[in-house]
């Protein structure tokens, strides 16, 4: 065990040779060939409930391989078709086939949508808070980081994934019955005279209330 990995197979001279699994302290697993401690000829790369890469590797290094997403649906980088246009239907309905009236899927998951919290996005194996820059799995346990290196960007995420808005609750938000500002540029507003003197105030200095 090195920090709080975890290596179970075959040793030689002290590092791991032969087929074995590797297990990172984040869950995440490898299981296929080593060479000398490296991943090295047919192995799999495994993220917990996310996906898995079916590779080769060379001294460490992925030099060919497939993405399979946790549905088992394999990512085709130069033809990828999936939600798109031409084809609209998750994959649990390409293989399931449709789903009847009133019961149509709004997202890849034939149980229906998960709750997630307000002002976070749903990620398919948990929810991305923007604020925490983390993700979350529907228990409001951490999972992990946001994975940059695998295309798992904010952006993206902002982009692509469901998003649950924050429910503004109070009246006050909306009539800015409690915002300073708000109410100080509704009274300018009201007297356009005062408005004037106030903004050549402001021209004059900027720190002035």
């Amino acid at each position: 065990r090195i920090t709080q990995s975890n290596y179970e197979g075959p040793v030689e001279n002290g590092w791991p040779q032969g087929k074995g699994k590797y297990t990172f302290p984040n869950g995440t697993i490898y299981e296929g060939f080593f060479d000398k401690g490296e991943f090295h000829g047919d192995g799999v790369l495994v993220y917990p409930k996310k996906g898995k890469y079916i590779a080769k590797w060379e001294r460490g290094k992925m030099i060919e391989g497939k993405y399979y997403f946790y549905d088992e649906l394999e990512y085709q980088k130069d033809s990828w078709t999936y939600c798109t246009l031409g084809d609209r239907r998750f994959y649990t309905e390409i293989l399931k086939g449709l789903r009847p009236d009133g019961l149509t899927l709004i997202t890849n998951d034939i149980n229906g949508m998960k709750e997630i919290p307000e002002g976070t996005y749903d990620v398919g194996d948990g929810y991305y808070d923007p604020v925490k820059r983390a993700i979350f799995d529907y228990n409001g346990n951490i999972l992990r980081e946001l994975e940059e290196e695998n295309g798992e960007t904010e952006e993206w995420i902002k982009e692509k994934c469901r998003y649950n808005p924050n429910v503004l609750e109070e009246n006050y938000h909306l009539n800015g019955s409690n915002d300073k500002i708000i109410q100080k540029m509704i009274e300018l507003n009201q007297d356009p005279e005062k408005k004037k003197l106030y903004i050549e105030k402001k021209n004059m200095d900027p720190d002035s209330p």
